[in-house]
């Protein structure tokens, strides 16, 4: 005698994608809002960047730190790199205005790019950007460090005396942290910057440009008195766990969500078994079974 029907309960959450963040926002004001986003939490970092209340003593001990290791390692030429920049004319206004110009203008322009041309890819180098930040504010409130020219070492500070552009003044001062050295945001973002356009842009010299960028950006910051090699390196390192941070949480927004999102559907197995009715060999193979 043939069993009655069982029911079999089946989840059907695969069978559906999960919501994604960015579905939650309409397509016509999705920029608007993302551009908001990402202005605000900006703004929240420079007002968190610049409260650090750190002494100066304290910030150029870290300096002296690591001035120690470059040494340790023979990579301590700034100071050199500095000084064959002002040997050419013009050259230090022109890293100081880079400096300052690059680093904002750059990187607004590049995630405007991202989001015109490579909208699917955004939300990974965005995410990327944030968490790298989120870092790096955090090591600028543990260890705060000041950059080559407030470390006493005969650094020129080409900002100020190429761009004639103050970072000390009552102004900036009041939003800006002589000692968030370490990392080299400035550097990180333009690793992103760079790794994302090398790897997504269509024309070979637009790729080219953006696989040259972090090398250029590497040489304003040293040249211009506001980074060592060190702060570029670590800048990069927290660029990499920005990367896997992205990836956790991509893969997290991937995967079935619990809750309201998992369903069962109950089918009785005749039901299962009627609808196998047009499939003439596995219908033997059951019956036979």
């Amino acid at each position: 005698m043939a069993p009655g029907p069982s029911l079999v309960p089946m989840n059907v959450a695969a069978l559906r994608p999960s919501p994604s963040l960015r579905g939650l926002v309409s397509s016509p004001h999705r920029g608007l809002v993302e551009g908001a986003t990402l202005v605000a939490l900006y703004g929240v970092y420079e007002l968190i960047r610049g409260g650090g209340n750190a002494s100066l003593s304290l910030a150029q001990s870290h300096t002296d730190s690591i001035v120690s290791i470059e040494r340790h390692f023979h990579i301590f030429g700034e100071r050199a790199l500095q000084n064959a920049a002002h040997a050419v004319p013009a050259l230090p206004s022109l890293l100081g205005v880079a400096y300052v110009v690059l680093h904002f203008v750059g990187t607004t322009a590049f995630l405007v790019w991202m989001y015109r041309k490579h909208r699917d890819r955004f939300a990974f180098v965005r995410n990327t950007l944030i968490a790298a930040t989120a870092i790096g504010l955090s090591i600028y409130v543990l260890y705060p460090a000041a950059p080559p020219r407030l470390a006493g070492l005969g650094f020129v500070d080409t900002v100020t005396n190429g761009a004639h552009l103050n970072l000390s003044s009552n102004l900036l001062g009041s939003v800006y942290n002589p000692y968030a050295a370490v990392p080299s945001l400035h550097f990180g973002y333009a690793l992103i910057v760079g790794v994302a356009v090398a790897a997504f842009a269509r024309r070979r010299v637009i790729r080219i440009a953006g696989a040259l960028y972090p090398a250029v950006m590497l040489i304003v910051i040293v040249a211009t008195g506001n980074h060592f090699f060190f702060d570029a390196l670590a800048g990069g390192v927290v660029v990499g766990a920005g990367y896997l941070i992205a990836r956790l949480v991509s893969s997290r927004a991937t995967q079935p969500s619990p809750g309201a999102d998992m369903e069962s559907v109950v089918l009785p197995s005749a039901e299962r078994f009627n609808a196998r009715r047009f499939r003439p060999a596995e219908h033997a193979l059951d019956v036979a079974a």
